[in-house]
């Protein structure tokens, strides 16, 4: 029996204003973007989504669509190479990547609802959940709000929690205090510089933070430098896990990483790392490494994928991100007891946009 064809693509960009501005310790906003692709094919349609820029959308809609019209979605590996190879002279990193990511993963999704299984089923599920931590507490947070969001979610039954740092290097250490105090003796502390220190800074700061058992110390220096990286991993405190990863958009990016030794876990972002195919491929590489790898931003999209690879450690419970896909998505993961599972009487990546919902974010691109 020959196949269903992709019929139609449509591509929407929503821009969702924060609470209040955020920011870490080296960037500020007020708002984020959710790129959507939803395709069409035998009666069927597919949803997939990036967090980006409305250029992303315009990509899409301008290069990358006419490469998947027509297509078999069952042939999901072969249209990501063909979206792959067309971005040649744009360059990989950056938009080019993410527009890939909301695609495949709307192909992704797209077929496992014409066979009618949850994605996670389609894709082998090796667990029945996946342990998340509970990620936020901005730089722009005050000390109170601070210590609010980290201890809720302690409270919510989330064993780990994160926090940002970096933006003022002085006042990090008495934060980290007052958030330890917060989330009592038996929670995980994690906290994320975003690469706002010198090698100098961080290994003076990894001493202080260590004090306060904080487990987790994201980009304490720039991802790019690698020996940096190497040497926080030689050099920090004893139960302290250096991670970077995020920034990641193909496969060399990360086995550079990995080649250098420069993390402890490696992070990956499906939104960035060109979508679930993307995200396997890491996967396989950490695998490959013997490196845990940890899923970045995006839970309800990374939820899948997590479920399915034994090598990943947890999923990021991204503040901004759940919020928004609490917003505007019937089905989106929502922690128990600091673990997320897939529903297995949703078919599909397990989510639906709520149009009526976030049409007043519709953004023109």
């Amino acid at each position: 029996m020959e196949s269903a064809r992709v019929e139609k693509l449509e591509v929407a960009a929503y821009v969702v204003p924060t609470e209040s501005a955020e920011s870490d310790g080296t960037l500020e906003w007020d708002a984020t973007t959710l790129v959507t692709v939803e395709l069409a094919a035998g009666g069927t349609r597919g949803f997939g989504y990036t967090y980006a820029d409305t250029a992303t959308a315009r990509l899409i809609e301008d290069r990358l669509a006419e490469l998947v019209i027509g297509r078999d979605p069952m042939r999901t590996a072969e249209i990501w190479t063909s979206l792959i190879a067309s971005i040649r002279n744009l360059g990989r990193p950056g938009i080019a990547s993410m527009a890939i990511a909301a695609i495949d993963v709307a192909l992704w999704d797209l077929k496992a609802r014409l066979l009618g299984v949850p994605l996670v089923t389609l894709l082998g599920p090796c667990r029945d959940q996946v342990p998340v931590y509970g990620s936020g507490g901005f730089t722009s947070y005050s000390v109170d709000r601070l210590r609010a969001q980290l201890a809720q979610w302690v409270k919510d039954g989330i064993h780990s929690v994160k926090m940002k740092v970096g933006r003022e290097p002085e006042k990090d250490a008495a934060r980290v205090r007052a958030v330890r105090a917060a989330i009592g003796d038996d929670a995980e502390l994690f906290v994320d510089a975003n690469g706002a220190y010198s090698r100098k800074q961080a290994l003076a700061l990894a001493e202080s933070f260590a004090e306060e058992r904080v487990c987790w110390f994201e980009e304490p220096v720039s991802s790019d430098d690698l020996d940096g990286l190497r040497l926080l991993c030689d050099r920090a405190p004893s139960g302290m896990e250096i991670t970077a990863g995020e920034y990641g958009y193909d496969l060399v990016y990360f086995r550079r990483m990995l080649e250098a030794g420069a993390v402890d876990v490696l992070q990956a972002d499906a939104t960035r790392c060109a979508g679930m195919t993307g995200f396997l491929k890491v996967g396989a590489l950490c695998e490959s490494f013997g490196v845990p790898l940890s899923s970045h931003t995006a839970p309800s999209l990374h939820l899948p994928a997590c479920v399915a690879l034994g090598v990943v450690r947890h999923a990021e419970y991204f503040y901004d991100h759940a919020r928004i896909e609490q917003l505007l998505f019937d089905g989106a993961a929502v922690p128990r007891d600091g673990m997320i599972a897939s529903d297995l009487s949703r078919p599909g990546l397990g989510i639906e946009l709520r149009r009526t919902d976030a049409a007043r974010y519709l953004a023109t691109f």
